[in-house]
């Protein structure tokens, strides 16, 4: 392949740049300190100042029986039927009272789905999902209405910290899909007006437990 005196001249000056090295223009930029400061209260105010700063809803229970009473008074009063929970662990938490209003089928004629997560992250107010959970993401975005279960222990403070412990956790079988949900679904696409739950769902509880 012929190659012309202009091209070969390029292709010189690369192979003599490649040669040389050059030093890094702002070496003190490449530390390897935090991005953003650590947290400066506990996580759980942390957290919950973010989610609910993104229109969530934020609801804490110092325990497990006072998650069933609050979760059963806010299905109630709502008048929701049917929720779908595919979880086993969290339909024995959510109690024997709610069991008529509660499906493990049928997600697409629910308005509201309840799931559990991997971790919460303080910093950003997000929720890390995973397909190695028992309902996958779908019935997170799926219904209207999200309505996760997490524990004060799924608290990290960064992202980095919530992708290392699913690491830790999974080991080599990491799930398929990671996913971050902050807050209910929004788009501004549309003529540059905010409009909530085009892609996902309206609205998002968080329901954190203490033990």
């Amino acid at each position: 392949m012929n190659i012309s005196p202009a091209k070969e001249n390029m292709l010189k000056r690369i192979r003599e740049a490649l040669a040389l090295e050059t030093p890094m223009p702002f070496p003190n930029s490449e530390k390897g300190g935090a991005v953003f400061p650590g947290p400066t209260q506990e996580l759980e105010v942390e957290f919950a100042e973010q989610f609910t700063q993104l229109q969530g809803k934020f609801i804490y229970c110092i325990n497990r029986q006072e998650l069933a009473f609050q979760f059963g008074s806010l299905v109630r009063k709502q008048d929701w039927a049917p929720v779908f929970c595919a979880d086993e662990k969290l339909l024995q938490l959510l109690g024997e009272p709610l069991a008529e209003r509660l499906t493990q089928t049928d997600l697409a004629e629910c308005s509201v789905a309840v799931t559990g997560c991997e971790f919460l992250v303080a910093r950003t107010g997000s929720i890390l999902l995973s397909s190695a959970q028992t309902q996958g993401r779908t019935a997170s975005v799926y219904a209207p209405i999200h309505i996760c279960i997490a524990f004060v222990d799924q608290l990290v403070y960064d992202i980095k910290d919530a992708l290392q412990g699913v690491r830790e956790k999974y080991g080599p079988n990491y799930p398929s899909l990671l996913a971050l949900a902050t807050g209910p679904s929004r788009t501004a696409d549309i003529e540059k007006t905010l409009v909530v739950g085009v892609h996902g769902p309206k609205e998002v509880y968080l329901f954190l437990v203490e033990a």
